[in-house]
């Protein structure tokens, strides 16, 4: 399988909203040369698609063939047909990873064919700057090599987690769905920034820059988040009066019950 960033072609079958983050995201990130790069998209879609400068087709088999890693970024109702459409195309040295919520590794095998090696990964869309969280699990014929070679290519757009199957269910509803959490808390933070008098366009740049810093001083520090929290609260300070403000209401309470049913649905739809 080739593997370094001239000569790695990879085919992503679906170039919808999460396809195109991750094709924008690997080109942005020098992973290979948009030559190497082919997409798939409808016909009726092809006007409506952004011009990246990769090749598109609407032949799924063609661009399967022609590539060492197969990204189906496609509905999950989906996976199965494309996986049988392109089964004449696939060996044991093309690594197919899908992005598709709650389709299992055995899934997937089970259409793709014996011995072909498939990946679930579940990125989310800051993966478009480069700022993304991707979880990774392996199916039973992946080599370490072709793991190693699924967590460099999500590398390129942030950073990564191999986990056992059995989690991702739980990765998707912490961090697959999390930006929007997180993009509901920082609109709150802003519209409380503007009943206090700040203009709205201070008052979002506040929360959101605030809400990066807090994010990279717990990935940079290795401190705990309590740790953190603790350094900025002073005996009888503005930030204690606010933190007993959002324990009041619960918010941790509710971002807790955020996952938990985001995780119950996606193993739902695994019918796991």
């Amino acid at each position: 399988m080739s593997t370094t960033p001239g000569n790695l072609r990879i085919a992503i079958l679906g170039l919808g909203k999460m396809g195109t983050i991750l094709a924008q995201g690997f080109l942005r990130a020098d992973l290979l040369p948009a030559a190497n790069l082919t997409a798939t998209v409808a016909r009726a879609d092809r006007e409506r698609t952004p011009d990246l400068g990769i090749t598109l087709t609407s032949d799924n088999l063609a661009a399967a063939r022609a590539a060492d890693v197969i990204l189906l970024a496609i509905k999950p109702w989906q996976i199965a047909p494309v996986l049988t459409e392109i089964a004449p195309a696939l060996t044991p040295t093309k690594l197919i990873i899908s992005v598709a919520a709650s389709i299992t590794t055995a899934a997937m095998e089970a259409a793709a064919g014996p011995q072909i090696p498939v990946i679930r990964a579940m990125p989310h869309t800051p993966a478009a700057l480069g700022a993304g969280m991707t979880a990774i699990c392996r199916g039973r014929h992946v080599s370490d090599a072709q793991l190693a070679l699924a967590e460099r290519i999500f590398a390129t757009v942030g950073r990564t987690v191999t986990l056992d199957e059995k989690l991702i269910d739980a990765a998707t509803g912490l961090s697959g769905s999390g930006p929007a959490y997180l993009y509901i808390v920082i609109d709150a933070l802003a519209e409380a920034g503007v009943s206090v008098g700040l203009p709205r366009e201070t008052a979002t740049l506040l929360a959101a820059q605030t809400t990066l810093g807090a994010a990279r001083m717990v990935l940079e520090t290795a401190l705990h988040p309590a740790q953190l929290k603790d350094q900025v609260t002073t005996p009888g300070g503005t930030t204690i009066a606010g933190i007993q403000a959002l324990e009041e209401g619960n918010l941790r309470a509710t971002l807790i019950q955020a996952v938990k049913r985001s995780t119950a649905r996606a193993k739902e739809l695994a019918g796991s």
